[in-house]
């Protein structure tokens, strides 16, 4: 019999972030975004920049997320995340200011700059506001 809920637990080097019974997560993978309901098969993955969504019930809830690598059995996800923050949590001005410093390094505004430093940085920048969009009272979606 299929579990009803899958446990997810995201941590980082210093914190927990979530340990939940959920009904789906959404991360991103290193090869793209994965989807995991309860009793999805067992896997290893690496995960890249990127948006990590998980719902409960009809509420769904949004962090962004860097690197790391998941462990997904039947009844639990497992994420250890270099760099992991809620959208609750984010500062939408810090990450407007990230916003513009890399998008002027990008335009050679900087002088002398490491390229994919800087295209990290903006996308990173950008899904900080993606995910501090989605934040405020719960709500269905």
């Amino acid at each position: 019999m299929l579990p009803e809920t899958i446990h997810l637990e995201i941590v980082t080097s210093d914190r927990k972030i979530v340990g939940l019974d959920v009904d789906e997560v959404i991360m991103p993978g290193k090869e793209g975004y994965l989807g995991v309901l309860p009793g999805h098969a067992p896997l290893l993955s690496e995960l890249d920049i990127g948006q990590l969504m998980y719902r409960r019930g009809d509420m769904r809830h949004y962090l962004s997320m860097a690197w790391g690598f998941a462990e997904v059995l039947p009844d639990k996800v497992s994420v250890l995340a270099e760099i992991a923050e809620r959208a609750e949590d984010i500062d939408r001005e810090r990450a407007n200011r990230a916003r513009d410093r890399a998008k002027q390094r990008l335009q050679g505004q900087s002088g002398d700059i490491d390229l994919r430093r800087a295209q990290v940085a903006l996308q990173k920048a950008l899904i900080r506001i993606q995910v501090a969009s989605h934040a405020g009272p719960d709500r269905p979606e």
